[in-house]
């Protein structure tokens, strides 16, 4: 009988853990916990359960990746929310909360240089800058809103759309660090929107413009263009990855109620893929298009939820076994 040796022209490398960037076809027994391994890639997008929040809540704000995730701000009625959670892949834990108390509010960053913007109530524009630690006071935006979407890292964000005070606005604006920068306004003034990328090379997708929509548009660092619609009109969803590779997931469909429709965007079109495993509306998320993260929000009732999301393709680590 052929041995792996034979097949492969090299034996099972003995590990005490797991290599760091393991390829894709790699095999290797790990002696600490007994087990034999090898690096898989999926087959097929998936939603999996996740750890759930400290605090439930919803209308809350999300920054950083799936393995190092951030949730701060929100809404347990009667009470607006400071708290601020980090989760490590598999738990949250609580850290300082952010100084001003709000939902509604923006984020984006990651778990040590995140940025929470506007958020009601009252209609704010404070801003605040997350160091892995606390909160700092930056300067506030120029336009005070709540109900946007966000996109970008600390020291270059972008923030578009949202409600001032009652009126849906197309208002964008980019943070360069310290402060707030008007730039040109989106093309369908909107709140309740969703939004992933960059500040040179943004996506904000649906909302109520009044009616749930799907209006999609694309921005390049100074304007934005409108670009294919998503496939399911809603709002209060959220999005995760980049202008190129997009997730839209969750929020409200007109006379229908909450969606667990997940959408993937390709740089031209959306297309439908896995539906989330709780349906809901007023969520946060972060991550990419390959591996994101979804928690909190409003399923029928407040949850602490929280689910990960891998995509067709993603590489593995995967167990050996003979049973």
């Amino acid at each position: 009988m052929a041995e792996y040796k034979g097949i492969k022209g090299f034996k099972v490398q003995y590990l005490s853990a797991d290599p760091s960037n393991p390829i894709v076809g790699q095999t290797w027994y790990n002696s600490t916990s007994k087990d034999l391994k090898y690096t898989g890639v999926t087959t097929a997008s998936a939603w999996a359960s996740g750890g759930n929040l400290g605090t439930a809540r919803r209308y809350l704000a999300g920054a950083g990746t799936q393995t190092a995730g951030l949730a701060f701000g929100g809404l347990t009625p009667p009470t607006n929310s400071s708290s601020t959670e980090e989760y490590n892949g598999s738990t949250w834990s609580p850290s300082n909360p952010i100084n001003t108390a709000r939902y509604a509010l923006g984020g984006f960053g990651t778990q040590t240089a995140a940025l929470a913007f506007g958020g009601t109530p009252p209609i704010t524009g404070v801003t605040e800058e997350y160091d892995g630690n606390s909160w700092t006071n930056s300067n506030p935006l120029n336009t005070a809103r709540s109900a946007g979407a966000g996109a970008g890292t600390q020291t270059a964000g972008l923030f578009f759309g949202g409600v001032d005070p009652t009126t849906q606005v197309g208002v964008t604006e980019e943070y360069d660090g310290s402060s707030w920068a008007n730039s040109n306004n989106l093309n369908t003034a909107r709140g309740y929107l969703g939004g992933c990328g960059t500040q040179t090379s943004g996506l904000a997708f649906n909302g109520p413009a009044p009616v749930a929509t799907g209006v999609t548009e694309e921005y390049n660092g100074i304007s934005w263009a409108s670009v294919n619609s998503m496939n399911t009109n809603r709002f209060l969803l959220v999005g995760a990855g980049i202008q190129t590779a997009a997730l839209g997931f969750a929020g409200f469909v007109d006379g229908v109620g909450v969606s667990a429709a997940t959408e993937q965007y390709d740089g031209t079109s959306w297309t439908s893929t896995t539906s989330m495993a709780t349906a809901r509306e007023q969520l946060a998320g972060a991550g990419t298009q390959a591996s994101a993260l979804a928690f909190g929000g409003d399923s029928g009732s407040i949850t602490a939820a929280t689910e990960e999301w891998t995509g067709a393709g993603v590489a593995l680590t995967k167990t050996i076994t003979v049973s």
